[in-house]
């Protein structure tokens, strides 16, 4: 059968990895693709040579709204939000908007396990993932984590499972749910894109408002905003709890984990037996463990998987011991609660690296528990003098700032004594001096290292 995107006229704002999978998929079944994206050609030389293969008409410097000209269809990278003027007109001519992770649920074969969230999603999305391959499913695993599983799409067949991390960029276009869908939890986050939290919690609902009756979706007994969705949901609900009992879901007892499914009840694991750091991971295993559940793995797989999960990369990662003090990168901490969460993972005496670049967050609370539970504070970066000021209001006076990352980690290594633990969870993203937060991440590790050579 003929794909709707044959002989159409598509174009793919933003030439990153969501908009290079997609130009690839929609030349394979017959659209004629235009990508345009802000960076000029010198800044794309990699992209470019990896489509060089492919009839795309390019459009580099600038979105000019002559792209619209004839367009059926226009694709937006998480990059580009969605209120540009160019969007905007799009959406005035009656031009249907759309991303990878849209086109890819509009065909794929197998059922789809979304899952969402302001923290917690991709290491929630691995854990999933594992799982499910332990009990020996043939599982996909991207979307938001890494990969665009348009990539995959001609691979997936209808007996496999797909575990995809989606985020409010992706979801905010949607009108089309995953099977079974997870809001892990919904604090403030990319507010500089959403504006509001209205806004950003609408993006973060769509995962759950288009299901139907035969679909679950599971959501946190612990957190207002996750469960503050549940009128939502139009079929199955599942709840994971860290703090009381479920009837359907996940929840600790006893310093263990169990499983309910409204009849029966199950033990997972002890406690004792996750070596993921930090309550807020606990509830990512909770998820993971109804997740899996609702496809049907059982117990002794998932025990197994988490056991031997030793979590994602720059997510309270450690990098080395140097001189007995241990090295944690947290770079995905690009929020102040993301960065509480770390802080509260450790018992130890912590020098914490925070900065980047703020998205219009509320740093009053963060300012607070750091000024309460943190050795001394290394800031650097664009937030560095608002941090400053924060932290100064709340009654903190160890900081020192700097400008680089190389420079706070310089800071750290000569203040941190054996026994110290120097946490890299900046609560900023990576926008003022690095392409992402892995980019950051890994020149952390780089510097870190060289502090031992």
């Amino acid at each position: 059968m003929m794909d709707t995107l044959h002989g159409k006229r598509l174009v793919i704002l933003g030439l990153a990895r969501q908009g290079m999978a997609l130009a690839r998929f929609a030349v394979g079944v017959g659209a004629q693709v235009v990508v345009s994206d802000l960076r000029p050609a010198e800044k794309l030389v990699a992209a470019l040579a990896e489509l060089a293969d492919l009839p795309l008409t390019y459009v580099l410097g600038e979105h000019p709204m002559s792209l619209l000209e004839g367009a059926d269809v226009l694709a937006i990278s998480g990059g580009v939000p969605t209120d540009t003027p160019l969007v905007q007109a799009a959406r005035q001519q009656g031009i249907l908007l759309t991303n990878d992770s849209l086109e890819f649920m509009r065909r794929v074969p197998a059922p789809v396990i979304g899952i969402t969230g302001s923290a917690g999603k991709t290491t929630t999305t691995a854990l999933t993932g594992l799982i499910c391959q332990t009990a020996e499913r043939r599982t996909w695993v991207g979307g938001n984590i890494g990969r665009p599983l348009i990539a995959d799409l001609d691979k997936i067949e209808a007996d496999d499972l797909v575990v995809q991390e989606l985020s409010s960029f992706q979801l905010e276009l949607w009108p089309q749910s995953p099977q079974i869908a997870a809001v892990l939890n919904i604090t403030p986050n990319h507010l500089d894109r959403h504006k509001t939290m209205a806004a950003y919690t609408a993006a973060k609902a769509n995962i759950l408002r288009y299901q139907g009756a035969g679909d679950t979706a599971v959501l946190s007994a612990d957190d207002p905003g996750s469960l503050g969705l549940v009128l939502l949901v139009q079929g199955r609900l599942r709840l994971f709890s860290a703090r009381q009992p479920v009837t359907d879901g996940a929840f600790v007892h006893q310093a263990q984990v169990w499983l309910r499914d409204g009849q029966r009840e199950r033990p997972v694991l002890p406690l004792c037996e996750i070596p993921l750091r930090g309550a807020h991971n606990l509830l990512n295993v909770l998820a993971a463990v109804v997740l899996a559940d609702s496809v049907g793995i059982e117990p002794l797989a998932m025990a197994q998987a988490i056991r031997t999960f030793k979590g994602v990369e720059h997510r309270l990662e450690e990098v080395a011991i140097v001189r007995g003090v241990r090295y944690i990168n947290d770079s995905i901490a690009t929020a102040p609660e993301r960065a509480l969460a770390a802080l509260d993972s450790f018992t130890e005496p912590l020098i914490l690296l925070a900065g980047g670049q703020d998205k219009g967050m509320v740093w009053q609370a963060w300012a607070r528990q750091v000024a309460a539970r943190v050795k001394h504070v290394v800031l650097f970066g664009a937030l560095a003098q608002t941090l400053a000021d924060y932290l100064v209001q709340a009654g903190c006076t160890q900081f020192t700032q700097v400008q680089t990352l190389a420079e706070a980690v310089a800071v750290a290594a000569q203040t941190a004594v054996a026994g110290d633990i120097v946490l890299l969870s900046p609560g900023g993203t990576s926008y003022d001096a690095f392409q992402d937060f892995a980019e950051r991440g890994e020149t952390f590790r780089e510097l870190v290292r060289a502090l031992s050579g």
